[in-house]
């Protein structure tokens, strides 16, 4: 989802896990189980993290009319609820959500708007002109009627939330209908940070409308919470209720519209040929063009004052949204689901300024996020899915819908030719914010979790099933998400919040949101629990809780119970805490097992040896000093013929007797001559971890040992760990691929070793993508080689 710079939330962090305070002692528990915490299962959420069997949820049916006056840049709407109380409550009001009132002129959203000192010298345009449009215009909903059965409703607007209070008690089981017209100024969307609206283009004065959040629609009421009506202050996004759309979107005659949901009316809006190739797209083997970009071009220079109206169905979303331009480029391409074998159809629109990016990679990103994400958790349950390259710049996700952000770069040359070329970090990022916002159709368009409060459950979740369809898209893509260290430096930062904290007051978003919990879920799946007992919990997870409402306590609960591991200390460490991982080798002991007495006397006898090495002795043999028993040899005695190690008769027949008196296996195992080895490791960070370590041995061969966490359930800093084997290890790396997220790597090698770098001068340089600056060789080739035949 979009994460806007402008909007700066209250920062309000919460504690870490407070831990239990000792009299006697400073023992910390990183294992201690996190039920005290977590909510009271019932009969609605059980403690294996499954649905109870009285669970229930609220359902909203709307009838919705809306026209877009591409003039006066408008939404005007009148939309018919139904709202069906499925809860064991008797309800006397209801709320709605009317996020764009986020743009009245004197929202909490706006009000709270904090700048940093930065700005106070350096404002940048955007941030000017957004000000000045709030302050300027009412971008809010403006309501013109709010009745059932004719009758009027009383209601009160609160910020981003209105109450409806019903004239009777809505009991369980009952439902009532009521109908609300209403109309707004469509927002700029990228001056004005907004998830839906509109983005001119210059050619002939077009534009692209993404409309989002553009209804009052009901807020969620739910078991664990009553009514979820936080105000929307731009971060913490939306809980919404599920419920069936008929939408009716009358747009001018020569637009092309995308929704949400299934075209009801489709000899109506499109041409007998756009139709026919419409079909032909569910059975293609490649994408298929419904508009082409020449259709498009010619389309996008008409312009007209007539309508039509597109009517849109949509069975069991929580949400509606749509896009419509006469600039679009449209293509489809019919995708087998791998369980049921249905088609779905994945399909993107664009204008004509996209290509050639748009049309390479969208619509294979989208097949390419149903195909990996319904393995990994549910079939995509929809008939479509949409990419739009809406006006917003990011990406964001609606139900079967979303608007993504990346085009190619547009420049003249020197003869004024046009050339389009597209930088490496446009193309991966397309298919990554697409692969992104398409699965956000799974999370949390369909797992339902409550994005205002617990933003990592949308954003965290499904950028860690993006980070595996990105990895099987091709080897080593360059993902954010997939690699622990993406997550060290803000895990390091004094300037955190744990996971766990309310997404309004989160410091450092984008982060805490999205990168760490990726991060940690591939650390739990590769590292913790191994990728078998992850994906089927994970899947589990999927299953239990599609179509209905997870809380945080659901997903931790599920992931033990199908899994048999207790993850408590995880979910401490990672979610409930601002820790971090920076564990270390502080030392080594090599121990021998006692053996028989002329083999102990000969090791110290080495030891002592060694140990004589002193400077001053040194430096005395090479000056050649003469000593004194040298001068006098008759100063020499017993102890100068024996030294202490000397073994006696006596010692010999002990060690026979001791030898008798053992069993076979005892003798064994004293006789074998075992290498013991003490290895300490202290846990600066604070987070527990598993211990990975590539061991390598003298005699070339090499070994992986991988240590569970609960090595530091005695003792969370320190801890040694003792390993007997029948040769001499030569040198240990922790963490040796890479993936327990630790943030020095330093301290992870016996012997230590020095780390390298490397230093470059160097002298700024015009920033061009790799394709113009290819393109330029190529040109500046071609130049020479024809001055070079025009002399010949």
């Amino acid at each position: 989802m979009r994460i806007w710079g402008l909007m700066l939330a209250a920062c309000i962090a919460l504690p870490a896990t407070a831990q239990v305070e000792q009299t006697k002692g400073n023992f910390v528990d990183k294992f201690r189980q996190l039920e005290e915490q977590l909510p009271t299962p019932n009969v609605y959420r059980t403690g294996s993290g499954a649905p109870g069997h009285e669970y229930w949820q609220q359902q909203v049916d709307y009838k919705i009319k809306v026209s877009l006056d591409e003039k006066k840049r408008t939404i005007t709407g009148s939309e018919n609820i139904k709202y069906i109380n499925n809860s064991p409550d008797t309800l006397t009001y209801l709320w709605l959500q009317m996020d764009q009132n986020k743009f009245s002129k004197h929202s909490d959203a706006f009000e709270t708007m904090t700048q940093s000192d930065r700005a106070k010298k350096r404002l940048s345009y955007y941030a000017m002109d957004y000000i000045a449009r709030t302050k300027g215009t009412d971008w809010g909903f403006h309501l013109t009627k709010v009745e059932s059965k004719g009758k009027k409703l009383d209601y009160v607007v609160n910020d981003t939330m209105m109450r409806i209070d019903l004239p009777k008690p809505l009991a369980p089981g009952a439902s009532i209908e009521f109908d609300i017209d209403w109309w707004y100024h469509i927002p700029e969307a990228k001056k004005m940070g907004a998830r839906g609206g509109f983005e001119p283009y210059e050619r002939h004065g077009n534009d692209v409308y993404f409309i989002a959040q553009w209804f009052p629609r009901l807020a969620a009421y739910t078991d664990l919470a009553g009514w979820e009506h936080k105000q929307f202050l731009g971060t913490g996004e939306f809980t919404l209720e599920f419920g069936d759309y008929d939408v009716e979107i009358t747009v001018p005659a020569d637009h092309i519209v995308g929704s949400t949901g299934e075209l009801q009316n489709a000899k109506q809006v499109l041409t007998k040929e756009q139709r026919e190739r419409f079909e032909a797209a569910k059975t293609a083997e490649r994408p298929v063009f419904i508009v082409n970009r020449e259709e498009a071009l010619e389309n996008e220079k008409e312009g007209t004052d007539n309508t039509k109206t597109w009517r849109f169905k949509a069975e069991n979303v929580r949400d509606f949204a749509f896009a419509s331009s006469r600039k679009f480029v449209w293509d489809a391409w019919g995708v087998k689901m791998p369980e049921s074998d249905r088609t779905v159809l994945a399909m993107s629109l664009y204008p004509e300024e996209a290509m050639p990016l748009w049309d390479k990679y969208s619509t294979q990103s989208i097949a390419h996020t149903l195909e990996t994400y319904s393995r990994y958790s549910i079939e995509y349950p929809y008939p479509v899915a949409w990419s739009v390259n809406g006006p917003i710049g990011g990406g964001m996700e609606y139900p079967m819908i979303t608007s993504n952000g990346p085009r190619p770069t547009i420049t003249k040359n020197k003869d004024g030719e046009e050339e389009r070329t597209y930088s490496r970090r446009a193309k991966y990022g397309l298919i990554s914010v697409i692969i992104h916002e398409i699965g956000h159709v799974y999370f949390p368009m369909v797992i339902n979790s409550d994005e205002r409060n617990w933003a990592w459950m949308d954003e965290g979740l499904n950028s860690f099933l993006q980070s595996r369809a990105e990895r099987e898209w091709q080897e080593y893509y360059p993902s954010r998400y997939s690699h622990p260290r993406a997550a060290i430096p803000y895990m390091q930062s004094e300037n955190q919040t744990p996971i766990m904290t309310q997404s309004d007051s989160i410091l450092g978003y984008f982060p805490n949101a999205y990168i760490k919990p990726a991060v940690a879920l591939n650390v739990l799946r590769e590292t913790v629990m191994g990728r078998e007992l992850f994906d089927f919990a994970f899947k589990e997870y999927s299953k239990r809780w599609a179509f209905k409402r997870p809380y945080p306590a659901d997903f931790f609960r599920t992931m033990e119970d199908a899994s048999a591991q207790d993850l408590d200390w995880f979910w401490r460490g990672w979610f409930y805490s601002t820790d971090h991982v920076d564990i270390a080798i502080t030392g080594l002991t090599h121990a021998r097992l006692a053996q028989n007495p002329e083999t102990e006397a000969q090791i110290k006898r080495e030891k002592e040896l060694s140990d004589r090495d002193y400077i001053a002795e040194l430096r005395n043999q090479a000056e050649g000093i003469n000593t004194r028993v040298n001068k006098f040899p008759e100063l020499l005695d017993f102890y100068n013929e024996y030294d202490q190690f000397t073994v006696t008769d006596s010692q010999k027949k002990g060690y026979e007797r001791k030898l008798k008196g053992l069993k076979d296996w005892e003798r064994e195992l004293l006789q074998h001559g075992h290498e013991i080895y003490f290895i300490d490791f202290e846990n600066i960070g604070g987070l527990v971890m598993p211990l990975v370590l590539a061991i390598e041995y003298t005699d070339g061969s090499t070994e992986e040992l991988r240590i569970p966490a609960e090595i530091w359930r005695k003792n969370a800093k320190n801890a040694t760990k003792m390993l007997v084997r029948d040769k001499e290890i030569k040198n240990i790396v922790l963490d040796p691929h890479h993936e327990l997220a630790d943030v020095e790597k330093a301290n992870n090698y016996w012997p230590e070793r020095a780390m390298e770098s490397r230093v470059e001068m160097f002298k700024g340089s015009a920033r061009k993508n790799l394709m113009q600056r290819v393109l330029a060789d190529k040109k500046r080739a071609e130049k020479a080689a024809k001055a070079e035949a025009d002399k010949n």
